[in-house]
């Protein structure tokens, strides 16, 4: 949930603008910052700036925005991500604007330049930020990847050039492990021993945002004799997005979903979101034996190409208990460890960097308190200052003096519902239909014959029982697609009965339906 404000002469920037998922409460909703702070100290960014894709990087985008209504700049993967985000919400994309790695600009008093790195997403870039005579190196998430499959490795000529830096706000995610994280090159070599050893269908599942490793892994089932397929929305997004802009020329062709089932289990491949436990992806629905396009068993295998977030296990365990009593069999980073690779730097790139970068000033961020201190550790053995370990809402001076605490604001958690909608005026108040009230807000594009939805639906419901929203969106797009109406009023007409039919099939009681449509523009026309 990263979010960074940098200020000078009275003007101010933002760096990233990131979600976290809350699955520990009902519904799984989204925590994004809270921007009180920021509205209390008089705190508007001249312009944000995203150094890579990632949810908790951009996911909170969306929601804040809207607040501050300034450019957004950020890298062509980013941007694209960042744009699908926009058209869920219905909101205009113009302000996003693109910048290439390595490219310089300025916003107010600050002059700003993209330092590529690798990371677990293509495009990562850190951010060399200078303003009156002090030059700050603000390193986004990263590590030293020889081979990274996707794009380049770490150029080191580029990085000694800076040297001499002022100040580094550098990852401290993987500070306190020795040693050096494992390429995403060792990981494909990997994933295809292991799948040479598996004799049924093989589900591996990874972060979506990971190209590097899903082109591994296709690559590595092409090899293998195995077809490859796609589950989970997020993945599938994910996917089309980056072979928009040329990323995953070399994946080989995809079987649609549906068609596995006439596939021999030997030739089953699945890519599929749903490593962190969501109860709602797609891994998840085959380890309850409830996807519609194929059933887990004995002789199956499923891989984890992906560590435990912090604060997910016990939702992991669940999955994999249920994936247990199919019988099927699990490597993960237990009994596996070479099957995934981390995406931040471990103690030998920390001080590789360092080495290039010769800072005066070390301000450790991400990660816990006991990463940071690990950090400012090996920093201190460098012969760099690391004066502070800062928490969220810390203001912080930084000066001829070096780093100071200047305040402390404690932040108070801003949850928001992910498929909150608006309703529209004059609608009953929440809940106040004997058997509850579903609202829901469908952004579409009219195509041939029919209609497509672009984006994610926004589905709210209030005191309706249980729904299978998979199920759902799957008939919803296959009605829209057949449906030849030439307006959003006529697709409206059209559509409200087919929804009220269906819900009354597949609840125990018909709820009031609020309907909403969008009409949006397709991402591939901007």
């Amino acid at each position: 949930m990263n979010l960074s404000l940098y200020g000078h002469g009275g003007e101010w920037i933002a760096i990233d603008c990131g979600m976290m998922i809350r699955q520990d409460l009902p519904d799984s909703p989204l925590q994004v910052p809270s921007l009180d702070t920021p509205a209390a100290l008089g705190i508007t960014p001249l312009a944000l700036f995203i150094t890579h894709g990632h949810e908790d990087h951009i996911g909170a985008a969306a929601w804040l925005w809207p607040k501050w209504q300034c450019p957004i700049y950020a890298t062509p993967l980013a941007a694209g991500l960042l744009r699908n985000k926009f058209t869920e919400r219905a909101l205009a994309t113009e302000a996003i604007r693109v910048i290439e790695p390595g490219e310089a600009m300025e916003s107010g008093p600050f002059t700003l330049r993209y330092l590529p790195l690798t990371h677990s997403i293509p495009e990562s870039c850190a951010l060399l930020i200078a303003a009156g005579n002090r030059r700050v190196l603000h390193t986004g998430d990263w590590k030293l990847d020889p081979e990274p499959l996707i794009g380049h490795s770490v150029k080191g000529s580029l990085f000694r050039a800076l040297a001499p830096v002022d100040l580094v706000v550098g990852d401290s995610t993987n500070a306190p492990l020795p040693g050096h994280s494992r390429s995403e090159g060792e990981v494909a070599r990997a994933l295809e021993q292991r799948l040479a050893q598996c004799a049924g269908r093989v589900v591996v599942t990874c972060f979506a945002s990971n190209l590097a490793r899903v082109l591994a892994i296709a690559l590595a089932a092409e090899r293998c004799g195995r077809r490859v397929s796609l589950m989970g929305r997020a993945m599938e997004r994910m996917v089309a997005t980056a072979r928009g802009l040329g990323y995953l020329d070399d994946m080989p062709p995809l079987v649609p979903v549906s068609d596995l089932g006439y596939l021999p289990p030997e030739e089953v491949l699945v890519i599929a979101t749903g490593s962190q436990g969501e109860p709602r992806a797609a891994l998840s629905r085959m380890a309850n034996g409830r996807h519609h396009s194929l059933e887990l068993g004995v002789g199956d295998t499923v891989i984890f190409s992906a560590k435990a977030i912090p604060g997910n296990e016990p939702q992991i365990e669940r999955l994999k208990h249920g994936l247990a009593r199919l019988s099927v069999t699990i490597w993960d980073e237990f009994n596996h460890p070479e099957l995934h690779a981390s995406g931040h730097p471990s103690q030998e790139e920390l001080r590789t960097f360092y080495g290039w970068l010769q800072p005066r000033l070390l301000l450790p961020v991400h990660g816990e308190h006991t990463h940071q201190e690990a950090h400012r550790q090996l920093a201190a053995s460098l012969g760099i200052e690391a004066p502070l370990s800062p928490v969220n809402g810390d203001l912080i001076r930084f000066d001829a003096d070096g780093l100071t605490l200047e305040s402390r604001h404690p932040q108070r958690p801003c949850i928001v519902n992910q498929n909150a909608i608006t309703p529209l005026p004059g609608l009953s108040e929440r809940g106040s239909s004997r058997h509850g009230t579903l609202y829901l807000a469908i952004p579409v594009a009219a195509s041939s014959p029919g209609w497509t939805r672009i984006g994610r639906l926004m589905l709210d419901r209030h005191g309706v029982g249980a729904l299978d929203e998979e199920s759902f969106v799957d008939w919803l797009d296959e009605q829209l697609e057949t449906i030849e109406a030439d307006s959003l009023a006529r697709l409206r007409l059209a559509l409200q009965p087919l929804i009220t039919a269906w819900l009354a099939e597949h609840l125990r009681h018909l709820p009031d339906v609020h309907l909403q449509l969008m009409a949006v523009e397709p991402p591939g026309l901007r």
